[in-house]
């Protein structure tokens, strides 16, 4: 009997035993770049002859284990907040092999905040206030270009002066238009001095945008006085090239088509996209022609060492009819511009700890204003009247940037080095700064607490040496878990500076030269904040208080300063030129909401107020610049609240916005000092009517409100687009 029940054993364990013989085993344990474990990453293993695809997931130790038939195959490893890794292996029957990868963090992942800190950090841990919009934000709301997509976001105000393609400012949480530094892939959009015109900034090829609220000169030095927007362009991920065509039309002539390649080639990744944008606009000279040109390439030579290029080019022209609620149309006026960005990247490690990057940059702005004749002269007051004109202005940022860090589980310490050389040429002048910068960050984590603590000393050609700060903490006070859900509290403080514009230094007009003795402008930012999760997560509700306060801010005033020639007899109308005059500030709340009460609806929403002062200005010459007013155009009310919906194959979007009555100026002499408030809805829809097909459309100003972004200049009626999409290959 015994020896029965033995043989029936041995039969039993035997196909298990001839099994074991056959597979194969990997192990592996799985860290991100402090060296803790990573856990709830899908490991997958897809067999290169065809077969079944095996998958697993990391357990809270860091650790898996894939049981595969012998045979090669490709494994891959990802996780929401990592990069993607993956190699190849050939497994031979009875064969047990170990894998063990430090995962990098994926800057394009929207868990990660690339720009908040010297290194990339996971949201949560993030002291500074962030908003992160993806691919995904920008499709549901079918945007196309940068200035409308912030304008859904909290703390910013628009100002465009006119419609498609008019010179368009962007004021983050109060600051002036020059205050908030705008970089793709690490190049600076901004002028020198920090100048920036959103007009012509598409989102062809563009993954990812993070917005970072207050001071962050320490880190990004002049002109992020009230924060930093940076756009990341896409990246091939697919080893089947991917192609995507698209193509719209709609009211005033408007047609637009854009074209996009992606896909990896073994060690090689590439996305290479183009885009026009062509409208006549609503009325006479508001044409506007834009084309976007982009190519993210980048070279792997191990999962720790990577090199990539960016490029992208903009090239438009527009019509500049004018304030046409205030004046007649200008027929001749046009601005034609071309902003092209450069950067090339290098990441490494050198061992287990220690991360490297070296950036080059280069920007390069060219403008054309021209008027080649007057169109109008009103022989009455305020004698409003159409001069010609021809300006033409190129600048040019080229920089390098070293940064060495070394992380560990409890925190980590930055050290990095700046130098950026600036070219100007304006009215027959060449403006040069050569700019040189060092900085340290440090960061602790002490169980809920992260902290984080650094500064920059910023030599500069204008202003001499000056040292920012930055601080900042946020901690956990709920972990969550259950239906109340996480809290987490943050604050922090920084410094910020801007250098003079090239036209404020080097101006060598004999009446209005520039000032060479100008000091940078200054601002003091804090903020403060908190983030509920509630209803399992379902809910997330956040609100922060800021507080900034700007001094020397540049203003021109009639008069000379200590140490200038005195002014020629020839100077007529006057001898002038800029000083650090001016004291401001700014406080308010930015309050957020997002919502999934379904699983096919998302509610998101948001209110600013914004509490501004004029408080110096002693060489105001408009009445809407004295002592007591609002800052320009920025309101004190504004939020936005979307719906979108998602059933099967459709996809439905319905957004409002209101914007509050601002202090504004028609500068003409008319004495206009207010602009008042506006609401508007907006509506977009697709369908797909096949796998890679895509049917779309969109209503803007859905009930034709009339309005203005600036004063005198009317914003678009009611427009629609329609238009289809086709996607190709891929995975």
């Amino acid at each position: 009997m015994r020896f029965r029940i033995a043989g029936l054993a041995w039969l039993l364990f035997l196909p298990l035993v001839a099994f074991g013989q056959n597979t194969a085993t990997l192990n592996g344990t799985l860290v991100d770049p402090s060296g803790a474990s990573v856990a709830a990453a899908e490991v997958v293993a897809t067999p290169l002859a065809g077969g079944d695809i095996v998958r697993t997931q990391s357990d809270a130790s860091g650790h898996f284990t894939l049981t595969l038939a012998a045979g090669r195959y490709r494994v891959s490893v990802t996780h929401a907040s990592f990069a993607r890794i993956e190699q190849e292996f050939a497994f031979a029957a009875g064969e047990t092999r170990e894998w063990n990868s430090r995962l990098v963090l994926e800057r394009l992942a929207a868990t990660v905040v690339v720009s908040a800190q010297a290194e990339p950090v996971t949201a949560e841990s993030v002291a500074t206030p962030v908003s992160v919009m993806t691919r995904a934000d920008m499709d549901r709301r079918q945007a196309n270009s940068l200035a409308p997509l912030l304008a859904t976001l909290p703390g910013f105000a628009v100002a465009r002066y006119g419609r498609e393609g008019s010179v368009t400012s962007l004021f983050l949480n109060g600051g002036n238009s020059n205050f908030t530094k705008v970089l793709v892939d690490g190049a600076p959009l901004n002028e020198p001095g920090g100048a920036f015109d959103a007009a012509l900034l598409t989102l062809d090829n563009v993954e990812k945008i993070e917005v970072v609220r207050g001071a962050e000169s320490a880190l990004f030095g002049s002109d992020a006085m009230t924060g930093v927007v940076q756009i990341f362009t896409s990246r091939g991920t697919t080893h089947r090239p991917l192609v995507e065509l698209l193509a719209e039309g709609g009211k005033f002539a408007t047609a637009r088509g854009a074209t996009r390649v992606s896909g990896l080639a073994g060690r090689f990744d590439y996305s290479l996209a183009a885009g026009r944008f062509d409208t006549d606009g609503q009325g006479p000279n508001d044409s506007f022609r834009n084309t976007t040109l982009s190519g993210n390439l980048g070279w792997r030579f191990s999962e720790t060492n990577t090199l990539r290029l960016s490029l992208r080019s903009n090239t438009s022209d527009a019509g500049v009819p004018g304030q046409t609620l205030l004046a007649p149309p200008d027929l001749n006026e046009h601005n034609a511009l071309r902003n092209f960005t450069a950067s090339l990247a290098w990441d490494f490690q050198s061992g287990a700890h220690w991360r490297h990057r070296l950036l080059a940059t280069e920007s390069y702005i060219r403008q054309l204003f021209d008027d080649p004749t007057s169109d109008f002269c009103s022989p009455d007051p305020p004698f409003v009247c159409d001069f010609p004109f021809a300006v033409r202005n190129q600048y040019n940022r080229a920089g390098f940037g070293a940064q060495s860090s070394y992380v560990s589980s409890g925190g980590g310490i930055t050290f990095g080095y700046q130098n950026e050389i600036e070219n100007g040429f304006f009215s027959g002048v060449h403006g040069r700064r050569n700019n040189r910068a060092g900085y340290i960050e440090a960061r602790r984590q002490i169980r809920r607490l992260s902290l984080s603590a650094g500064a920059r000393a910023e030599a500069n050609a204008s202003f001499g040496v000056r040292v920012v700060p930055r601080a900042g903490a946020a901690y956990a006070l709920r972990l969550g878990g259950d239906a109340f859900g996480a809290t987490r509290l943050r604050f922090s403080y920084g410094a910020g500076i801007k250098e003079p514009s090239l036209v404020q230094s080097f101006a060598q007009d004999a009446c209005y030269p520039g000032n060479p003795g100008l000091r940078p402008e200054r601002s003091h930012a804090f903020n403060a904040g908190v983030e509920q999760m509630l209803a399992g997560d379902r809910l997330r509700v956040s609100a922060d208080w800021f507080h900034n306060r700007f001094r020397d801010m540049v203003s021109f005033a009639f008069g000379q300063y200590p140490g200038a020639p005195p002014p020629p007899a020839t100077c007529a109308f006057g001898y002038g030129s800029f000083f650090n005059t001016d004291l401001a500030r700014a406080r308010g709340a930015n309050i957020g909401l997002e919502a999934k009460p379904a699983r096919w609806l998302r509610v998101t929403g948001n209110y600013s107020y914004v509490d501004s002062r004029v408080l110096q200005s002693p060489n105001a010459f408009d009445p809407a610049l004295v002592p007591g007013n609002r800052l320009l155009r920025r309101p004190v009310h504004s939020g936005y609240l979307t719906f979108d919906g998602s059933v099967q194959k459709l996809a439905v979007s319905l957004a409002g916005s209101f914007v509050g009555e601002r202090t504004d100026s028609d500068f003409l002499g008319f004495g206009l000092t207010r602009n008042p408030g506006y609401a508007r809805v907006d509506f977009a829809a697709s369908y797909e009517l096949r796998r890679g097909v895509r049917a779309f459309g969109r209503v803007e100003n859905l009930l034709d409100k009339q309005y203005q972004e600036a004063l005198g200049y009317p914003a678009l009626r009611r427009n629609y687009r329609l238009g289809m999409k086709f996607l190709f290959g891929g995975e």
